[in-house]
């Protein structure tokens, strides 16, 4: 029997140059997050009522704007620094923290102040920035609606313009199309951004956002709005949310966030997007920050939990090889099978977010960026965010098992991080439907107007393609032959050769990518009804994104191996690399089996390497999760501190 312990007698990972390499931006701001959240006032909660928790997590709120630390992507004229990254930056080291707080800074300096920021103009900057980065101006974003889902394209409040006295009469049609689970709506907002169709005479234009007084200065509704409290929620109770009517609410033509749609003085509709989808989608579009940072939070949950359980595995002791001896339960190698994957992962979507943040820093600081450019980093955010919304909430659980009886205590933040982050799978985009645009980028070629694609367009057009064009567009010819490879022509392969990884990954998206486009195809000649082939393939298209994620978060974590050559820290990345990868594989060993890539020997080779690298990890698992730079005081879990009493 092998025991796998050769790896462990290297020279130990370095956690401070690990979190170097993490972090090499906004070191700064990180610090001062930290900092503010380690003060004894930001100690995690137990047993509050809703309305002391809400109470307490708007102070922690103030205390944050006080400190600068709220606005980091506004321009500098109004408080802020002009770094579009330095919001996901504050974001995902907030989320270490509370996650009520983090929920209510994301929706009022995020959502909020994103939709005025984004979507209005000069104006508008110059009346509220200010006022919303102090938190002097506290606000909601009023786009979902009870009836309607993800669909926003088809919301019903009304924005109608009057020319009688140059105003909007913002209406909510019946009951039923109220604004539904509004942060900031049932306690402190004061102002929203309303998403409502724009009527102008006859014509809509189709969703426009407006912002709208919801309370007046003594906190009471407004005239002709309804607030209502959404009650007790599974977590995040010091949010909160609220639901809206508006009937007959009048609000000034300025009020318009005008940056893609006007109404002129003379009341004439004008807007530098013709077509009102595209328009809708680049409106949209501007708002990605709140899936950026939502990817990232579920990251921190991630680590968050990991640095928890990993530090508990390493303490908690039993079941020795003697009577008298016992051992780690890290040691044991059904506890490194549950922990060690994960922690590999993390590491991997980690990197995977840092190019996303790259991208949106990128392309929010250039107004000319191509709109491909544009459309590929709205899917990568949204592909991001799902995948790792996902893992975390896998993750928490995994974590809290790992720590049986003493992860059940609430103390020990398990509850807290399971209850709170849970929501992140649905919020900002409802995680399957957010793979689906993915997919449906991925089988467009990122076209202009991809996101505007009804599900029968999305058919007719890649029918209308040959299948090579679609992976050719993909691959850019990166890739050997999609269909009919021979059984076992991998079996010689270096399992930890990253560009053998990379070819499998590869070849894993080319060849379920272009089934998808082919039933497209072959449903269509048949003579099926374009949205029955797409109801029938919808399965297959989320699982074509699903491992297209898989591909984009390995390059982009072999890319940050390769950026450590040299240093000590490449070992323990490559390390970590290789396990997710080889995890991968192994949890997809069906499919490679099926198609013929892999032979059952070549899998049982997989799987014995994947043995191996949990153990190499182990040796290392210590220093990996203390490379998360969380402090003890954020922690706050009894069973997970670096340093316990």
């Amino acid at each position: 029997m092998t025991t796998d312990t050769a790896d462990r007698v290297e020279p130990g990972a370095d956690p401070e140059r690990l979190a170097q390499r993490l972090h090499p931006g906004h070191a700064e701001l990180r610090a001062r997050v930290r900092a503010v959240l380690s003060r004894p006032e930001f100690a995690p909660v137990l047993g509050l009522g809703t309305e002391a928790y809400r109470e307490r997590v708007s102070g922690w709120a103030r205390s944050l704007a006080q400190e600068g630390l709220t606005a980091g992507g506004f321009p500098p004229e109004y408080g802020g620094e002009g770094d579009p990254a330095a919001n996901v930056a504050a974001f995902e080291t907030l989320a270490f923290g509370d996650l009520s707080l983090l929920v209510k800074f994301g929706v009022q300096f995020g959502l909020w102040g994103g939709a005025v920021q984004h979507l209005g103009t000069e104006r508008h900057h110059e009346r509220y920035l200010h006022d919303i980065a102090t938190l002097e101006l506290p606000g909601c974003f009023a786009m979902s609606e009870a009836g309607h889902g993800s669909d926003v394209q088809q919301l019903q409040t009304t924005a109608t313009y009057d020319p009688a006295d140059d105003t909007f009469v913002i209406q909510t049609p019946t009951e039923g199309d109220h604004k539904e689970y509004i942060g900031n709506a049932a306690r402190d907002g004061r102002m929203a951004a309303v998403f409502a169709q724009l009527i102008v005479g006859s014509e809509n234009h189709g969703v426009h956002a407006l912002v709208v007084p919801i309370r007046d200065a003594d906190g009471e509704p407004a005239p002709g709005v309804r607030i209502a409290d959404c009650g007790e929620k599974m977590g995040l109770n010091g949010v909160d949310n609220g639901r809206l009517w508006f009937d007959g609410v009048r609000v000034p033509r300025e009020a318009l966030l005008d940056r893609y749609g006007q109404v002129g003085a003379d009341g004439v509709y004008t807007s530098p997007i013709e077509k009102s989808g595209r328009r809708f989608f680049t409106m949209l579009g501007t708002l990605v920050q709140g899936r950026v940072c939502v990817s990232a939070a579920s990251v921190s949950v991630a680590k968050s939990a990991l640095t928890i359980a990993v530090r508990y595995g390493l303490r908690r002791r039993q079941f020795g090889p003697a009577p008298g001896e016992e051992v780690a339960i890290l040691d044991y190698r059904s506890h490194q099978r549950r922990l060690m994957p994960l922690l590999a992962r993390t590491y991997a979507l980690h990197f995977a977010q840092a190019e996303l943040t790259r991208r949106f820093d990128r392309v929010f600081r250039d107004p000319d960026t191509p709109d491909e450019e544009r459309r590929e980093l709205e899917s990568l955010a949204a592909g991001l965010k799902a995948t790792a919304s996902w893992h975390a909430t896998a993750t928490v659980q995994t974590c809290r098992e790992c720590c049986g009886g003493a992860g059940y205590l609430s103390v020990n933040r398990f509850a807290a991080l399971k209850a709170d982050s849970d929501i992140f799978t649905t919020f900002e985009g409802d995680n399957t439907v957010l793979m689906q645009l993915v997919a449906k980028g991925q089988l467009t070629g990122y076209r202009a107007e991809f996101g505007a694609l009804s599900p029968v367009e999305l058919v007719t057009f890649v029918a209308g393609q040959a299948v090579e064009t679609v992976i050719e567009r993909l691959f850019a010819r990166q890739i050997v032959q999609v269909i009919g490879d021979a059984v076992g022509r991998d079996d010689e392969g270096d399992l930890l050769d990253p560009a053998h990884q990379l070819d499998l990954f590869r070849w894993r998206e080319g060849h379920i990518t272009a089934s998808v486009a082919q039933r497209f195809r072959r449903g269509m000649s048949e003579g099926f009804d374009a949205f029955e082939v797409f109801r029938a393939v919808q399965d297959h298209a989320a699982n074509a994104a699903r491992v297209h994620m898989s591909r984009v978060i390995l390059q982009a974590f072999q890319d940050a191996v390769a950026e450590a050559e040299g240093t000590p820290e490449q070992r323990p990345l490559a390390q970590l690399r290789d396990l997710y990868a080889l995890s991968e594989l192994e949890a997809d060993k069906g499919f490679y089996m099926e198609h013929g890539r892999l032979s059952s020997p070549r899998c049982k080779a997989i799987t014995r390497e994947v043995n191996r690298l949990c153990d190499a990890v182990r040796g290392e698992a210590g220093a990996l999760v203390d490379a998360f730079a969380i402090p003890d005081a954020v922690l706050g879990a009894p069973i997970g501190l670096r340093d316990p009493a």
